[in-house]
């Protein structure tokens, strides 16, 4: 633990030392890299050698000190993009520079070190940091990052595109899930169709996203062109339509093959006793196999939403929508807070989407006896 807290200093020394702030006259501009100002450098030099101290003098508080220096790089990038703002323009942006990026990495590793001393239940206190962070952005201190002014400007919109993203994501895993679940459960027993299923969904898989997008626009183009009801529903070689196509297609290989060999991993002991109590064939799938099988196979299920919300951002390219738009817009105009608009936020929703998912796979798995 020592260690990761050692490891952990580094970054964030080198952060206090590095330019802390990117200002620029507007978003497209080149711009002027900022520095912490003296009592500021000393501050971050303090925080960053703290955590470590804290292990050797106290070790219960060291969640503190690790928790505090996560909050002083968000304090203190307030305050500097807040300062650097006065007197400039309205277009005027501060942005983050590697300094910030290099500390707030640093610090959520000394969080992470500081969370092998705790135990139990009191590990949530690795988290106090989050409640003080919100109550920065809550209260209007992060004000002047770049970041935040354009979440403000795009406001509704912004909502929108998050929605269609969980829709996008949400959609396709529910289709994959009813076409993968089924054909699981029929390649199971059987290994020619198997080896078929999951050879065919492996090879989906080896494909580019972006590829697949594109091998999809000329035949939906041409079913929307010749059904004319296809094109009323909204069904073409751009938009929702070929990108559900791609994602349902990218999920089905985790769902298959967690299907397969949690249904094949079910204890042939445990079937036969119930086929010795009297239980029906559909009685031991339904009763035995299934709760068994539930933990992996819904490991695979977890694996397929983490892929869906990075290729959800991919589909914004042929007009899907969801929060790669913002990823794109900001590629197209070089502007880095755009990209940070949609990425951060898919980022962290892949990040609460696997846990969320691994948190119900531990529990069923407790709960049946397995662990998935």
């Amino acid at each position: 633990m020592l260690q990761v807290l050692a490891l952990a200093a580094l970054p964030m020394l080198a952060g206090a030392l590095l330019p802390w702030v990117l200002l620029r006259p507007n978003r497209l501009a080149p711009g002027e890299y900022l520095r912490l100002p003296p009592a500021l450098l000393a501050l971050m030099v303090m925080l960053a050698l703290l955590p470590l101290l804290a292990a050797r003098l106290f070790p219960r508080l060291t969640w503190a000190a690790a928790g505090l220096a996560v909050v002083a790089v968000f304090w203190v990038l307030g305050l500097q993009t807040r300062s650097a703002l006065v007197g400039q323009a309205e277009f005027a942006r501060a942005s983050a520079a590697a300094g910030v990026w290099l500390s707030g990495l640093g610090a959520l590793v000394a969080v992470y070190g500081a969370g092998l001393l705790l135990v139990g239940r009191q590990r949530v206190l690795a988290w106090a940091w989050l409640p003080a962070v919100l109550a920065l952005v809550g209260t209007g201190h992060l004000s002047g990052w770049s970041v935040l002014i354009e979440a403000r400007n795009e406001g509704p919109r912004w909502v929108q595109e998050l929605a269609q993203h969980l829709r996008l994501v949400g959609t396709a895993l529910g289709l994959s899930t009813l076409i993968g679940v089924p054909l699981a459960v029929w390649a199971a027993g059987r290994e020619r169709v198997a080896v078929a299923v999951l050879g065919l969904a492996n090879a989906i898989q080896t494909l580019p996203s972006l590829a697949l997008l594109g091998l999809l626009i000329a035949p939906l183009s041409a079913l929307s062109n010749a059904f004319p009801a296809l094109r009323a529903a909204g069904i073409s070689g751009i938009g929702v339509a070929p990108a559900l196509t791609a994602m349902t297609l990218y999920a089905l290989l985790p769902i298959l093959r967690n299907g397969v060999v949690a249904l094949r991993g079910v204890p042939a002991g445990t079937v036969d006793a119930a086929r010795g109590m009297g239980m029906t064939g559909r009685q031991i799938f339904w009763r035995v196999q299934v709760p068994l099988a539930l933990p992996v196979w819904l490991s695979g299920v977890r694996q397929a939403a983490v892929l869906l919300v990075g290729v959800a951002s991919v589909a914004a390219l042929i007009g899907a929508g969801g929060l790669g738009t913002y990823i794109f817009k900001g590629l197209q105009s070089a502007a880095a807070d755009l990209i940070l608009l949609g990425a951060v936020p898919a980022a962290l929703l892949a990040i609460g989407v696997d846990a969320a998912l691994r948190g119900l796979e531990v529990w069923l798995g407790r709960r049946f006896g397995r662990v998935g």
